[in-house]
């Protein structure tokens, strides 16, 4: 597909809640930097709608679907194919509609691990990584992690057994440890990098932290997927220890980046996308994707 596409191009975003979602604005701005003509919108689909939705947007001929919350698993079985990446870390965030037949794919990780290497950690091979958080955001970033052929990632979970599991689950893609929550101490002491997949810190819940700061040494990378606030508490101690610090803004922006151009064949306009959200920000005080 190129930009001589006779008809507009229809996208969109489903989710519950949805109101808030800042998609529309990055690739409206997308479609504008590129000249593409077509249309991004948010609709709100609940749990109970989805499979009529999914059928509805495959018959009015959508191109393009990005999926958010709550509905990143169970789209998975109203589509008719799953990249690898997709079925392996078990959500879909991406639909592409080749023709009638619906692609389900997930940009969260690769959208991450491209945000992490450009901003702040430019080789991932060899490092040690701790993550903390194993739910589903922290699957796509791990299965992303994996491929960068890492030292070691070690996952820090309130519930061990979950992050057990997982480290089970994907012991063939690389060196994946579990630690109870209580040894965070002994697992930090050697981590080059930290990362946050759990939602404390998150607006409006400001004031919390997912880690006890002053385990940090100072002379690693701290990174936190939320991205509202834009310096989350944990960001702001991590730097003033002396680490250096990425936030979660540069994820949704690559996230996007990638869905954009699966649909379009166009190599993303990714610094418009981005300054469109944060101008978008700066007049919001709640930012979902």
């Amino acid at each position: 597909m190129n930009q001589s596409h006779v008809h507009p191009l229809k996208l969109g975003v489903i989710g519950d809640p949805i109101a808030h979602s800042k998609s529309p604005i990055m690739h409206q701005a997308a479609l504008r930097e590129t000249g593409i003509a077509g249309e991004y919108k948010a609709l709100r689909v609940t749990p109970d709608q989805l499979a009529h939705q999914i059928a509805a947007l495959r018959e009015e001929g959508y191109r393009g679907i990005n999926v958010t919350i709550p509905h990143k698993e169970n789209v998975m079985r109203e589509l008719d194919e799953l990249s690898e990446e997709a079925r392996r870390i078990g959500a879909v965030n991406t639909i592409i509609n080749e023709g009638g037949r619906l692609i389900g794919r997930n940009t969260d990780g690769i959208g991450y691990v491209r945000s992490l290497k450009e901003e702040a950690a430019a080789k991932l091979e060899g490092r040690r990584i701790v993550v903390l958080g194993a739910g589903g955001a922290a699957r796509g970033i791990i299965y992303a992690l994996a491929a960068e052929a890492p030292e070691r990632i070690t996952l820090l979970n309130r519930t061990t057994e979950r992050a057990e599991a997982l480290a089970q689950e994907w012991k063939d893609l690389a060196d994946i440890e579990a630690l109870p929550s209580h040894r965070a101490a002994e697992a930090i002491q050697h981590a080059d990098i930290v990362i946050n997949t759990t939602s404390v810190g998150m607006h409006p819940y400001v004031d919390e932290v997912p880690l006890d700061p002053a385990l940090l040494r100072g002379s690693e990378i701290v990174s936190d997927l939320i991205y509202n606030p834009l310096e989350t508490r944990l960001l702001r101690q991590a730097r003033e220890r002396g680490c250096r610090t990425h936030g979660g803004l540069g994820m949704f922006v690559y996230q996007g980046a990638y869905a954009f151009e699966y649909w379009t064949g166009v190599p993303a306009p990714v610094e418009a996308m981005r300054a469109a959200v944060l101008q978008d920000m700066n007049g919001s005080p709640e930012i979902k994707s």
